[in-house]
């Protein structure tokens, strides 16, 4: 398997991306400075991604946060489409990831027009990284069947290559979407966008092998990537795909350097040259680009670390 040419030449070296802070905060990752932030600190973060070399910044997709789920998770959740179109207006070249759209919550064509668009004004930045879902009330909500919510997925990933693809009148048949001479312009900059499936269950490896233009596993640990990328290469391999699938992986939280405060324990910290060293491993692997996150007590520090990650961590990757 070979990288996608949407994230960079692979050969390259390992690309590496980042999930920008303050879009989404939930408590599994949100560092207490998010909190307070704001578009400023968004712009700034990007920005520095620019700067710095990554592949990807990325924002995460929920509609509405039931009541139940608000403490762990928080309501704080920027609409990805926005959000990435603003800060597109702001970077040259970083691209522009949905981790990950729930595109089964949406009409196909709704979410063409959208990521069409995006990517248009752009000039062929967006990564459309799509999943489905975990939510049952925001299905409830918007009237969607949350047990057929695999199977919408599979089917709207089908729409959504007619409807992003060079065909001004996309045409879609299926049991959920049906639709032909329906027209959409502006139509997306790239002419195949790439379309990155996230996910670690049977059901997600299965459709990203099978669908995808690139896999997004959900926080898998080392010890188990090796298996399932030999999984997604024996699905790939079986099926009469021949186009490269760019294989992910989110790494463990980085701070690089020397931290004067607690870090935490799974913080894999030191000198660029160990981090590199560790972080090789990835890619021995097989996975093409991981995607970093960096402990901090402020933007400062933060896009102080990503600037030297890219200067001295990643010539070394």
């Amino acid at each position: 398997m070979t990288g996608d040419a949407g994230t960079g030449d692979t050969e390259t070296g390992l690309q590496y991306g980042i999930q920008l802070p303050v879009q989404s905060q939930s408590t599994l990752y949100t560092e207490p400075w998010e909190t307070d932030a704001g578009p400023a600190d968004l712009v700034a973060v990007a920005r520095a991604a620019d700067r710095a070399g990554f592949a990807y910044v990325a924002c995460c997709d929920h509609v509405a946060i039931p009541r139940r789920l608000a403490g762990a998770m928080s309501t704080v959740w920027y609409d990805p489409v926005a959000t990435l179109a603003h800060l597109a207006a702001v970077t040259e070249r970083v691209r522009l990831l949905s981790h990950v759209a729930v595109v089964g919550l949406r009409h196909p064509l709704l979410t063409a027009k959208q990521y069409a668009t995006l990517d248009h004004l752009s000039g062929g930045r967006l990564i459309l990284g799509v999943g489905a879902g975990h939510v049952p009330e925001e299905f409830e909500a918007l009237g969607v069947d949350f047990r057929q919510r695999g199977a919408l997925l599979d089917e709207t990933i089908d729409a959504l290559r007619a409807a992003l693809g060079p065909e001004e009148f996309p045409e879609h048949h299926g049991k959920a979407h049906d639709f032909e001479g329906l027209g959409q312009r502006p139509r997306p900059a790239q002419a195949s966008v790439p379309l990155w499936v996230g996910g670690s269950s049977p059901a997600a490896v299965r459709r990203a092998a099978l669908k995808g233009d690139g896999w997004l596993p959900q926080g898998d640990p080392r010890d188990r990537l090796p298996a399932q990328i030999a999984r997604i290469g024996q699905l790939r391999g079986d099926s009469p795909l021949t186009t490269p699938l760019t294989i992910g992986a989110l790494t463990e939280p980085l701070y690089v350097g020397t931290p004067a405060w607690d870090v935490g324990r799974r913080t894999l910290h030191g000198s660029p040259e160990s981090i590199a060293e560790s972080l090789s491993a990835y890619g021995a692997m097989g996975v093409h680009q991981i995607q970093v996150r960096f402990r901090s007590r402020s933007r400062t520090e933060l896009t102080d670390q990503m600037t030297a990650f890219g200067a001295e961590v990643a010539p070394l990757l």
